[in-house]
């Protein structure tokens, strides 16, 4: 490789690396979880239309460049937050999607589960780390879980199966077995199935079947508890 070309070559080559390291670093990352793991660590669960949006500071300092969404919203129903707030004008995300900033359908006045947190000053915080989906998007089963229960039963601590041999380690854990059946972490466990028992034979050493009996708030986002074989 000739001297002048090597010499262009490199620091190209260097930048290139750089740029792509700062982007990895920049990026929006969220732990896989299953969606009845986020609706519990919400602090607040609605349904709402999107009215309008516009971009707002994310501070009354001066010197705070960072950007919010400011999305103004018709709540329609409040299914978790009642001790928190009554009626919720306004939900914020960040502009910027490297910080997981949510975008949101205004134009059409679409209608959304939203999940999020409060923050000290009041505001209504959302990511796409939060549970958010348009409610037309939710099965039937979803919609009438979510409608007929206010207070979400979470005492089921969440195991993700991405291996076998896959085990409990307490009385209240379930595991959350698509990545094993289907591939996909996403799977039909994630989204909303009729809680019929079944198990799965393949899976070795363990016996698995849909825990709906004891927690009846999995009815609509199912996971499974796991006794050994």
């Amino acid at each position: 490789m000739p001297a002048a070309f090597r010499a262009w070559w490199l620091p190209g080559l260097l930048l290139g690396l750089s740029l792509q390291l700062r982007a990895g670093v920049e990026a929006c990352s969220c732990a896989p979880a299953h969606p009845q793991q986020l609706l519990c660590a919400s602090a607040i669960v609605i349904r709402a239309k999107v009215i309008s949006e516009k971009v707002v500071p994310a501070s009354d300092d001066t010197a705070d460049t960072q950007k919010l969404i400011q999305y103004e919203i018709k709540q329609i129903k409040m299914f978790k937050g009642f001790d928190k707030v009554k009626d919720v004008q306004y939900v914020y995300t960040p502009f910027d999607s490297s910080l997981c900033g949510v975008r949101l359908d205004a134009n059409k006045k679409k209608q959304y589960l939203l999940t999020g947190q409060i923050l000290d000053n009041g505001k209504v915080f959302i990511t796409l780390c939060n549970y958010i989906e348009p409610w037309d998007d939710l099965s039937p089963l979803q919609k009438k879980n979510l409608n007929h229960r206010n207070h979400m039963d979470c005492s089921c601590r969440i195991t993700t199966c991405y291996t076998v041999p896959c085990s409990v380690s307490a009385p209240n854990e379930c595991l959350w077995t698509d990545w094993l059946i289907e591939r996909k972490l996403y799977g039909h466990q994630a989204s909303s199935i009729h809680p019929t028992s079944q198990s799965f034979s393949h899976l070795p050493s363990i016996h698995v079947s849909i825990h709906a009996s004891i927690h009846p708030s999995l009815h609509s986002f199912p996971l499974l508890n796991v006794a050994a074989a």
